[in-house]
């Protein structure tokens, strides 16, 4: 779903129509994640909750909005992804038998982090206008879309992108999901990856 919704966000975000119907489908996205933390070992009351609260904030944001609602949007879902990511990274270290549901939850996680720091940088550009910059209209406001892939290229170790964080905080929560990116590659990835072999040397 969400890989899906990359290939359709920037379709989206260019008119009002295509918001809304941005908004309607992170919401899906949201249903999606979380249907995967239940199959989890960690709470799902608490992701219920956070749940709860972004449908919530988002229709409030929608029919009367408030220029804080979109700054509590970004940081409760912030919460709820890196919730999401740490329930999926919890079901796949539970055993120490790799399976082919956790091969794709290892790829959801990914893009779960991915989101997570997205609304992370969010609520870091709400709260912090000019945190980031681009070539392309360097001081405006960075769409979610271009927030997003300064994420995925960050988690991803790569660093080919052209939006720049400017403030301190900006570098900050960059410099933490560079981090994070390269320990889930180093401690989660390289786990499953043994565990297949382990599995394949002994059948």
């Amino acid at each position: 779903m969400q890989l899906l919704g990359i290939l359709l966000y920037p379709w989206m975000e260019t008119s009002p129509r295509g918001r809304a119907v941005f908004a309607a489908f992170g919401l899906l996205i949201l249903g999606v994640a979380l249907r995967v933390v239940r199959r989890s070992p960690w709470l799902t009351w608490l992701a219920l909750v956070l749940a709860v609260a972004i449908v919530a904030l988002t229709v409030v944001n929608a029919i009367a909005p408030h220029p804080a609602l979109p700054t509590a949007v970004a940081v409760v879902g912030c919460v709820f992804y890196f919730y999401a990511t740490g329930s999926l990274i919890a079901y796949m270290l539970q055993d120490w038998v790799a399976t082919t549901d956790e091969l794709f939850a290892a790829g959801a996680t990914f893009t779960l982090l991915a989101w997570a720091f997205a609304y992370a940088y969010a609520a870091c550009e709400t709260m912090l206008p000019g945190s980031f910059s681009a070539p392309i209209n360097p001081a405006g406001r960075r769409t979610w879309m271009e927030l997003l892939f300064l994420s995925f290229a960050v988690l991803s170790g790569v660093g080919l992108s052209d939006i720049l964080p400017v403030t301190a905080m900006a570098r900050a929560l960059v410099m933490l999901e560079s981090f994070a990116g390269v320990m889930y590659i180093a401690l989660v990835v390289s786990r499953l990856i043994a565990l297949t072999v382990l599995r394949r040397d002994q059948a």
